[in-house]
């Protein structure tokens, strides 16, 4: 069972989200405009349709936070939808042709919906608005351990990033700050942006791949012994849990499923202090769906927009005509922005194992759990007592 349980209410014509984040512990610091800024990296994106000039997310807190800090209650939120009120008084008729590629008609099928637009006001990404506000939260949890869980686009359609390996995480995940594609290769930066305009032009939309990483995280989260507590498994679900994310693998994975094993593995090393370091980290951060104390790397191909400019062929349920679908506002290249939304998965994820592994209800408890775990990575090994550590990323201590 989550020691964190996250839940999101809301349509995207709706007059609110509203989140609840139940089982964060007490003592943590949430100033309200570090959960607007995170509103509004998820809002920044070349190729963002005319409903991100609309909104103006602010996350309003009602409860769980007095002056300024967590209390262990349920944390509420609400995100206001400054659109509904150009459609709350608005007759529209209902919507009977699916797109091919959305919810519309799945949802149909399983709800018996009538209408489409009951499944695509829920289905629609609108509803990551509250995940991120959620991530946030958790986000600044993760900070009070020294955890960063940042991201950064690798590709838009054919074009893609060439970043060196010499290219630390940290420095990527700010120039990754710098532009609204989200990339930290400029030359990349500008072709995406020439290739989103391009199928903008042609009617189309595009997606791309995108990258979260998570620095600073401590060996020994999550678990081999049961299949549900595999970190690696809750990280690649909850990534994929993100509207029209179709793929997710953890470090290289593809690229490795291609290789034999002597050149996929990462070679345990023993420094002259006696710190156990792996020389690289094609794991991406994971054996045995536990972390191994070396950066998380996960990475998500986002498909397409579903609703395109130009028409496909779909069929009009009320008529049983075959018909073409109709456009509905929406984004050309979402894919810096669901980059974002991953953050939030995974900063989900990762607090709620911190908060299992190391107990207790309060921030103050904690701290000091934590600075034990670290110590407790000081052993000896069974075969001759050489004291031995396990290597977090930049501890030099």
């Amino acid at each position: 069972m989550s020691a964190l349980r996250l839940l999101t209410a809301g349509e995207s014509h709706g007059p609110q989200l509203t989140v609840i984040l139940e089982g964060m512990i007490a003592g943590v610091p949430v100033p309200t405009d570090a959960l607007n800024r995170e509103l509004a990296r998820r809002q920044i994106s070349f190729g963002a349709g005319g409903r991100m000039r609309i909104e103006r997310d602010q996350a309003r807190i009602t409860a769980g936070v007095m002056a300024g800090r967590t209390t262990g209650a349920p944390i509420a939120l609400e995100i206001a939808n400054l659109d509904y009120s150009a459609w709350a008084d608005r007759e529209i008729a209902p919507m009977t042709i699916p797109r091919p590629g959305h919810a519309d008609l799945t949802a149909a099928v399983k709800y018996g919906y009538r209408d489409l637009r009951l499944g695509l006001e829920r289905a629609s990404a609108r509803e990551t608005a509250a995940r991120v506000a959620a991530g946030a939260i958790c986000k600044l949890y993760l900070a009070q351990f020294g955890i960063v869980v940042g991201s950064y686009v690798t590709a838009i359609g054919e074009v893609e990033a060439i970043l060196s390996e010499d290219l630390p995480y940290p420095e990527r995940l700010e120039r990754a700050e710098h532009n609204d594609l989200r990339c930290p290769d400029p030359a990349a930066t500008e072709a995406m942006r020439q290739h989103i305009q391009q199928m903008a032009e042609q009617g189309d939309t595009v997606g791309g791949v995108f990258e979260v990483v998570a620095l600073g995280v401590p060996p020994g989260l999550g678990s081999h012994v049961h299949f549900d507590r595999r970190l690696s498994g809750r990280l690649l679900g909850a990534l994929g849990s993100i509207p029209a994310v179709k793929g997710v693998e953890i470090g290289p994975a593809f690229a490795n499923a291609r290789l034999p094993g002597t050149q996929v593995h990462d070679p345990i090393v023993r420094d002259p202090d006696g710190t156990l370091r792996r020389r690289s980290n094609r794991a991406g951060g994971l054996e045995g769906g536990i972390t191994t104390g070396e950066p998380i790397v996960l990475r998500a191909a986002m498909k397409p927009i579903s609703t395109t400019r130009t028409p496909l062929p779909s069929v009009d349920l009320s008529t049983g005509n075959p018909t073409t679908s109709r456009y509905e506002r929406s984004d050309v290249c979402a894919v810096p922005r669901a980059a974002v939304v991953g953050e939030a998965m995974v900063a989900w994820v990762l607090a709620d194992e911190l908060i299992r592994k190391l107990g207790g209800d309060s921030l103050e408890e904690q701290l000091p759990r934590f600075a034990a775990l670290r110590r407790s990575h000081l052993a000896d090994l069974p075969m001759d007592n050489t004291p031995w550590r396990f290597g977090y990323p930049g501890d030099t201590s």
